[in-house]
């Protein structure tokens, strides 16, 4: 988890891919919150498409480079869960803090992913680093 904590944060903003309500693909530019207690947290609010996406269809997945060239590819189940102490966390990024002001905002949601797994790989020709 070290390893896929640290390459999300090396590159913060990545790109949420979810199944839209359309049946479409959905590619957005998103940003990891952090990790706590073995959970990655993501953030968002209620009145987003990406919201109403994921609340359709759990299943999403989370991509980005570094500019040496590696990915990350990182999927899993959305799960949305009322976290007062990580709304808090969150805030303590100013770019949150400045869509959201509070935790309390009745807008603001965070999310984790249930089961997390994918790969970081690069063009090196060593193999894929799994998780």
């Amino acid at each position: 988890m070290k390893k896929v904590v640290e390459f999300l944060q090396a590159n913060p903003v990545q790109y949420l891919a979810t199944v839209g309500r359309d049946g479409k693909a959905k590619c957005r530019p998103f940003m990891f919150c952090f990790e706590k207690d073995g959970k990655l947290w993501f953030c968002t609010n209620n009145t987003k498409d990406v919201y109403k996406d994921i609340q359709a269809n759990p299943e999403i997945e989370v991509s980005v480079s570094s500019p040496e060239y590696a990915w990350i590819r990182l999927h899993g189940k959305a799960v949305f869960e009322n976290n007062h102490e990580v709304k808090v966390a969150c805030m303590e990024n100013p770019i949150v803090k400045g869509q959201y002001e509070t935790a309390e905002n009745p807008i603001f949601e965070v999310f984790y992913l249930e089961n997390p797994h994918g790969v970081i790989a690069d063009f090196s020709g060593n193999p894929p680093y799994e998780f």
